[in-house]
């Protein structure tokens, strides 16, 4: 019988290519998106399309439900969904802090819950979280985000000698700069949320790093052939670094103590913002 997939976040970047791909390797693919309409384009090469929303109960069981009975299995679960709310700590409201989590930590994790049994019955299958540098490293006015993403990785870390025993691989997969919305939402919801007020400095320090990164970043493609890589490969590495600057971000988190990466970090959003005043008045 032929692999089948699912992939959450699929209506757009990381998760449109990788659906895109899987497919072209052989994958039955169900692409997961909330937004069916934005998935048009993968409708017409053949890859299922289903609108469900992570943070939906009933969405996730009927999502598993549709994959078992139309194809009989599932053998690849990639955990793409995710969002960044960004802001002060002070200023993100608890109810926007518990969405930050259901997005891109619990549903993840509740999707894990029901694909598992189907795993286990056949001995095989693979969890893929695409994560983010972001779980290693920090930034001012992340708080949250960067919180959803340590906690993925330590889930996924457990679970990955957890599964072990049962043939079931758990990989985690860290982009850097990737040329998707998150870089535009993120930096828009900032000043919304910080902008004004005791943190606004930083504020729009944050969102002209976003801004800066959002240009010269490397293709959601890039990322999906990594997590098809993951998910063919017969032994898998527990973690995949790709994208602009992953490597590096990395290797800078290992290798400056707290004081110092705390100090680059200042400087660099200092540094950005001045360029970025500088070319306003240019313009």
């Amino acid at each position: 019988m032929g692999r089948v997939a699912i992939v959450t976040g699929a209506s757009a970047g990381i998760g449109a290519a990788t659906s895109r791909l899987l497919h072209e390797l052989g994958f039955d693919v169900y692409a997961v998106a909330r937004r069916l309409d934005r998935m048009a384009a993968l409708a017409a090469l053949g890859i299922h399309t289903v609108k469900a929303d992570v943070t939906s109960e009933a969405d996730l069981v009927a999502l598993v439900d549709r994959v078992v009975a139309e194809s009989g299995r599932i053998d690849v679960l990639v955990n793409n969904a995710g969002y960044g709310s960004f802001g002060a700590l002070e200023d993100v409201s608890m109810d926007e802090a518990r969405r930050q989590f259901e997005v891109n930590v619990f549903g993840a994790a509740r999707l894990c819950q029901l694909v598992l049994p189907h795993m286990r019955a056949q001995g095989r299958g693979r969890i893929i979280n695409v994560s983010s540098v972001g779980a290693r490293m920090y930034q001012p006015l992340g708080a949250w985000y960067h919180s959803t993403k340590y906690a993925l990785e330590g889930l996924s870390d457990c679970l990955r000698v957890e599964l072990k025993p049962l043939g079931i691989d758990v990989v985690l997969i860290r982009p850097g700069g990737i040329d998707t919305e998150f870089p535009r939402v993120a930096g828009e919801r900032l000043l919304v949320v910080s902008g004004n007020g005791a943190y606004a400095g930083y504020a729009r320090r944050y969102a002209a790093t976003l801004t800066s990164e959002a240009r010269g970043i490397s293709s959601p493609s890039v990322v999906a052939r990594v997590i098809g890589r993951a998910a063919t490969v017969r032994r898998p590495r527990a973690r995949y670094a790709v994208g602009r600057g992953a490597r590096a971000a990395l290797l800078a988190r290992w290798l400056l103590p707290d004081r110092a990466y705390d100090r680059v970090l200042v400087g660099l959003f200092t540094a950005i913002a001045r360029a970025g005043a500088r070319g306003a008045e240019r313009a």
